[in-house]
């Protein structure tokens, strides 16, 4: 097949076919591809959607008040239904699964994070197919548009898969809204992911998922940054797994950046959230993006956010562009202290200091360059 292994995230409404409830045809299908690749000597991790559906089903579609606390039951209900019946379709194939319910703070924590990788690894060693999901049932701001196409880039990272397939109700990233205009055309391959590319990103239609384009675009740029290739593809096109592992023209294909993240780059990309920004001037702009040097005190013009030291943080220039992201030596109130003075002067401003760099280059990832 050429790849070695491969993430597969499938969203509601390719699980649902569009309707209220699981299209079990429809996931008995795609377990029989994905274990076609099995069978080919190629890893499957899937990041499965559809708990919150699934429990809407079981319950026989109650009439709740749309709060958290009633997604989350909905989603604890279901999550138990949804693993059972990709067990029960994996189970023809002779197949087994293993469940991994995550939650932003299991990729926050490096020791954390490092764990989940080990589980995932070790149930891919004796050939046991990982399911992922959003822990729903105890995030709470982990239920939002995006989840799982973010989780998925994130397992694709823990597991150092070579290929991400994100499979939707589209045929890929178009370069007009297909939903209303008739002459809108496929874009078939994707080497750079720039804003012009962004805003041609549309949201859900379907009304059952939390995903959108949008989402898939930002999943994408992560896996493709760690040297992952992905490729956004309709979950009904017929053998869509297989013929996207087998580099056939399906979908929309992202190109995988030739220099990849080393391992602690690719947490910082995929793992904590950021707590705060950092506004840079020009020449820090220039020394960060262009130069790849570490982030000094004396470039930065403001402080945005409350954070602890070690926290993650967006660096922007003075027009708002996003350059980079990374954690913090300072907490935020000592940055309010030295933005802006010469790391000579740390010392005496604060009492202390962890060394000339505010952010260092090696806990930094360069996302415009």
């Amino acid at each position: 097949m050429g790849y070695r292994r491969v993430v597969v995230k499938l969203g509601t409404s390719v699980l649902t076919s569009g309707s209220k409830k699981l299209d079990k045809a429809h996931m008995v299908e795609l377990a029989r591809q994905m274990t076609m690749l099995m069978r080919a000597g190629v890893e499957v991790v899937l990041c499965t959607s559809g708990a919150i559906a699934a429990g809407r089903e079981h319950l026989q579609y109650p009439v709740f008040p749309d709060t958290m606390a009633n997604k989350q039951l909905l989603a604890a209900v279901g999550q138990s239904q949804l693993i059972l019946a990709w067990s029960q379709l994996f189970s023809i194939y002779g197949l087994h699964v293993g469940q991994l319910l995550l939650t932003r703070a299991d990729l926050h924590d490096r020791e954390r994070y490092l764990n989940a990788r080990d589980t995932l690894n070790a149930l891919l060693a004796n050939n046991i197919i990982p399911i992922i999901n959003e822990n729903d049932a105890v995030a709470t701001n982990e239920i939002k548009v995006g989840d799982n196409d973010n989780l998925s880039a994130r397992a694709a990272l823990l597991c150092d898969a070579d290929l991400l397939i994100l499979l939707t109700d589209q045929k890929g990233l178009f370069d007009a809204d297909p939903r209303t205009n008739p002459d809108a055309q496929l874009i078939k391959q994707v080497v750079n992911i720039d804003d012009s590319l962004r805003l041609l990103a549309g949201g859900s239609v379907s009304g059952l998922g939390t995903g959108g384009m949008a989402t898939k675009l930002e999943a994408a740029d992560i896996a493709r940054r760690a040297g992952i290739e992905v490729v956004i593809a309709s979950g009904h096109h017929p053998d869509v797994i297989i013929k996207v592992a087998a580099r056939e023209s399906v979908g929309t294909h992202f190109s995988a950046i030739e220099n990849p993240l080393e391992s602690r780059k690719q947490w910082i990309l995929a793992g904590p959230a950021t707590q705060g920004k950092l506004v840079i001037d020009a020449g820090a702009s220039t020394a960060v993006v262009a130069n790849g040097r570490s982030l000094l005190s004396k470039g930065i013009v403001a402080v945005e956010g409350k954070f602890d030291r070690g926290a993650t943080l967006l660096i922007i220039d003075q027009q708002g562009k996003v350059l980079a992201k990374g954690m913090s030596r300072y907490c935020a109130n000592d940055l309010s202290k030295i933005s802006g003075k010469h790391s000579n002067d740390i010392e005496r401003l604060l009492g202390y200091d962890y060394g000339d760099a505010v952010i260092h280059r090696n806990d930094m990832v360069v996302l415009n360059n």
